[in-house]
């Protein structure tokens, strides 16, 4: 499969790409947990059938680390017993926010109750800007068809 547009041979994409992995290290940095932070990756991949982005962050992910366990569960970490409470509620917001279209009145003022229960003000701010970073580079790649599978930890940074 190849993908529909070089995205990282076009100089509008190259550029776009330049600043948008710019405002993605002000998340990493961020005193949002770095496990936490693949995993709300990886859920809104899941959502958005992005194969380059599952393929990218569970390899980060089990570089970093993570178990098989708990990535393989992902998935479904509401019946999983391997989350913590406070992943399970930025889960949860991953979740609404990345199906923020389905749901007339937008991410249910429970499930920010719940982050917020969970992470400060500076997590929460990570935490909602790595959900709309991740969903766009998840729409990007979908869009363009962007093939999966030979992503290396670190290719990108």
């Amino acid at each position: 499969m190849d993908a529909r547009l070089n995205i990282f041979a076009n100089p509008v994409t190259g550029t776009f790409f330049k600043y948008l992995n710019s405002a993605g290290k002000v998340v990493t940095n961020s005193p949002l947990p770095a496990a936490t932070q693949e995993l709300v990756k990886i859920r809104a991949s899941q959502i958005n059938g992005c194969g380059m982005c599952l393929d990218m962050h569970t390899k980060d992910a089990t570089a970093a680390g993570e178990t098989a366990q708990r990535l393989n569960l992902v998935a479904s970490w509401r019946e999983a017993t391997v989350f913590s409470e406070a992943e399970r509620a930025a889960l949860e917001l991953a979740e609404q926010g990345t199906r923020i279209a389905d749901a007339a009145g937008g991410v249910p003022d429970e499930v920010w109750a719940n982050a917020a229960k969970h992470y400060d003000e500076d997590q929460l701010a990570a935490l909602v800007t790595l959900i709309a970073l991740i969903n766009t580079y998840n729409r990007i790649n979908v869009i363009v068809r962007q093939p999966a599978g030979d992503y290396q930890p670190g290719m990108f940074g």
